[in-house]
């Protein structure tokens, strides 16, 4: 089992994390924060950012290895695969301090909702046999 579709969506989204981990890691020298964010809002935001995707992603790419594994078609998983890839990319620019409503923020969670709700329909059709 080679699991080729959910890898081709892992490996850039390896590179979207290394980015996000890049950004958090290289603020706290001039921070001067080992822990936290020490009241700064601009390494808060990008603590969150990190934080943020890493509290989708594996979830995502876990349902959609379960998918996979289990034969689900490749539609499912592309779309799936796609929507995650733009709502992590997409995310971080929308996750601002002063704008709650910024629209890629909407695109980010909303299409990691969407990829969670489309992974959910492939894994019930699949033990269901529908």
């Amino acid at each position: 089992m080679s699991l080729i579709i959910t890898t081709t969506y892992a490996l850039p989204l390896i590179a979207v994390w290394f980015a996000l981990w890049i950004g958090v890691t290289s603020s706290r020298p001039t921070y001067n924060v080992s822990i936290g964010d020490a009241g700064h809002a601009e390494l808060l935001l990008k603590i969150r950012r990190h934080g943020n995707f890493i509290e989708w992603t594996p979830f995502v790419l876990i349902l959609m290895v379960l998918a996979e594994a289990q034969g689900a078609g490749g539609l499912w998983l592309h779309m799936a695969g796609g929507l995650l890839l733009v709502g992590r990319i997409a995310h971080p620019f929308g996750l601002k301090i002063d704008n709650v409503n910024h629209p890629l923020r909407y695109v980010g969670n909303g299409s990691n909702i969407l990829a969670v709700v489309i992974l959910t329909i492939a894994l019930v059709r699949i033990v269901t046999g529908l």
